[in-house]
Parts: C-alpha cells; structure tokens; sequence
C-alpha cells in the first residue's frame, strides 16, 4: 500500500491530522498491507504510526532525525520479511546531503528503501519515495536518479509512491521504459484512465489531478489485484489522498 498521509497541518482545520490520524491507523489495520510507504509524514506523525501500529515494524535506516522534514517511510509487517540491507538517499545532485535539493524542486525529496528476504523467494528491494509537486524539470531528474538507482540493482523492485505526475507523463514513461524496467500495476490489469482512477482529492471525495499515486514493479512480480481505497469513516477521509494498495505474487525463487 502507498498512503499520501497529507502532513500535519494546524490550518487544515477539521481535516488536522490530530483528528485523522485514528482514521489512517484504523485504514491500515482494516486493509492489512505486507508492505505499508507513506509520504508527506512528518517525525510526530511516523511516531504516532509506530506506536499504533503494533504489527508492524518503521524502516528509517541511519536517518537524520528532523521534525521539520515530510519523510517517505516504508513500515513492514513483523515476523514477515527479513531485513538485508537498507538506502536512503536524497533526490539532488548530492544524494548524500541531507535536505539537499536541485533544480526547481519546491522541497527536499528523498528514497526510502530496503532489500528484503520472504520465505524461498529471492531478495527483491521496495522502495518509497515522493517527486516534487511544483518543479516539472526537478520530477524529471528526481525520476532518473531513481531510475539509474534501479538499473544498478541485480534484484527485483517494487517502488511505490506519489508521483505527482499523470500516467503517460515523461517521469512515467521513463520509469516504465524498457531500459528501466519496471510496469505500472494499474495498466498492467487493464484498469481505466478516468475519474475513477483519480488518487488525490481535497479531504471531499471531490476528485483532483488524476493518478498520482503509483506502485511500479519489476516484471518477476505478478499483480492479482489492485484497489484505490475509498473508504471514509465517521463522515471523513483519512486523508486528501485515495491510499492504492496492490496484491503481487512473490512465486520466484533462488
């Protein structure tokens, strides 16, 4: 699952995380992902998660701890996966530096991602991110620093996150170009480009943009089923953004 948590912010009112956040814990729960990447969470709020969602265990390897930061995170189910290794880097020319950004990035952008093992199955590595939502040439760039990053990898890749891009757009086509190798799991069942495909929506259900949210994977995935998650609960939506959460087979083996 890729989950847009919207950050907290005092002026979004009835819709402050401080009344949402029960919702998103109880979301999560009730749909249950192996592999849970959230984006736009700042430190209060990816604490908040850890201490309500008992199953699950935060991946935040070697990182600077900044509660001025909007941090993409990947949470995995205990007991499920073993942890192999584990990256985060910044969307930058200076990957390493903390905070760092280029172009005409509007904020920090950054990669959480760890290698995992399951059971018989070969390692594959998840990452979360989230692209700029201003700058067209810095999504781009941001889109290539992930895709040289994939192309490096021996081993599968699910990347999930907020694009803030449409299907179709250059970041996507570069991310699902044979070169890089991976498929987007909505267009590979067939789904529609439409209303009802649209992720991002302003805490009404009122539909905004379109798809932004995606779950990319390498072809030794198999998607079984996919879901933009609508649910609303006392009269209000967990966030301003549908979470997408996806079914894959992991059948491969050494």
């Amino acid at each position: 699952m890729t989950f847009n948590l919207r950050f907290e912010n005092d002026r979004d009112g009835p819709n402050s995380w401080v009344y949402r956040r029960g919702l998103v814990v109880r979301l999560i729960e009730q749909y249950s992902p192996s592999i849970l990447g959230t984006q736009e969470g700042r430190l209060s709020q990816l604490l908040y998660l850890k201490d309500h969602l008992t199953s699950y265990h935060i991946h935040t390897p070697d990182r600077i701890i900044d509660d001025t930061c909007q941090y993409p995170t990947l949470y995995l189910k205990k007991n499920e996966f073993d942890v192999l290794n584990a990256k985060e880097f910044w969307l930058s020319k200076t990957p390493e530096v903390h905070r760092s950004k280029n172009w005409d990035s509007a904020f920090p952008r950054m990669v959480s991602c760890a290698r995992l093992s399951m059971g018989k199955c070969v390692p594959f590595w998840v990452a979360v991110t989230h692209l700029d939502h201003m700058g067209t040439e810095a999504r781009y760039e941001q889109g290539r620093l992930i895709a040289d990053w994939i192309r490096a990898q021996s081993d599968p890749v699910i990347l999930m996150g907020d694009f803030n891009a449409d299907p179709g757009s250059p970041v996507h086509q570069l991310l699902t170009s044979p070169e890089t190798g991976l498929r987007d799991t909505w267009q590979i069942l067939g789904r529609s480009e439409d209303s009802d495909s649209t992720t991002h929506h302003d805490f009404n259900g009122t539909l905004q943009k379109s798809r932004i949210d995606w779950v990319l994977i390498s072809p030794q995935f198999r998607v079984t089923d996919a879901q933009i998650i609508k649910d609303r609960f006392e009269d209000r939506y967990p966030s301003d953004h549908f979470p997408y959460m996806v079914d894959l087979s992991t059948s491969f083996s050494p």
